[in-house]
């Protein structure tokens, strides 16, 4: 029997390597959705909790019943009905987050300039993130992914 001629395996190889580099792009793409994706739904949450923050301590004139009113928001939209002092340290590092937006709707901080108070909170903000992220290894945000199990229908 007579072999192949060589040809025929430089072309195998050729289209080994193309289907190579075809599965890679395709893993790449997924990874770089993924990353989008992720990115996009962390944007949107952050809006949402900070528009209810904001919605929040809006009508609030102290302080300290703002940072009250926000830091029992946050712990609603995370389903934290019970302490823990992880919980506790996380929230004891949001509360400056909620002054920086009550502080930002009062009328005195009109008079301070039209960027001053926005970059103050965007600020707080990050900085909070970068705190979480580094320790807990995780972003702020992953920790609105619910997971709500099946109940079983009950019939009466």
């Amino acid at each position: 029997m007579k072999s192949p001629p060589s040809f025929l395996d430089a072309l195998k190889s050729e289209a080994d390597r193309a289907s190579g580099a075809e599965s890679a792009f395709h893993r790449e793409l997924t990874q770089r959705i993924k990353a989008l994706e992720q990115e996009r739904a962390f944007a949107f949450r952050r809006l949402n909790l900070m528009q209810s923050i904001a919605q929040a301590v809006a009508t609030t004139e102290e302080p300290a019943i703002a940072v009250a009113n926000g830091l029992a928001l946050l712990r609603a939209d995370l389903g934290w009905n019970e302490d823990s002092e992880s919980r506790s340290t996380v929230l004891s590092r949001f509360a400056p987050v909620i002054e920086r937006v009550f502080a930002n709707l009062t009328p005195a901080n009109e008079k301070a300039g039209p960027q001053a108070p926005d970059a103050e909170v965007i600020n707080s903000l990050a900085e909070f993130e970068r705190w979480y992220a580094a320790s807990h290894d995780t972003a702020f945000w992953a920790l609105f992914d619910h997971y709500i199990p099946e109940m079983p229908l009950v019939e009466r």
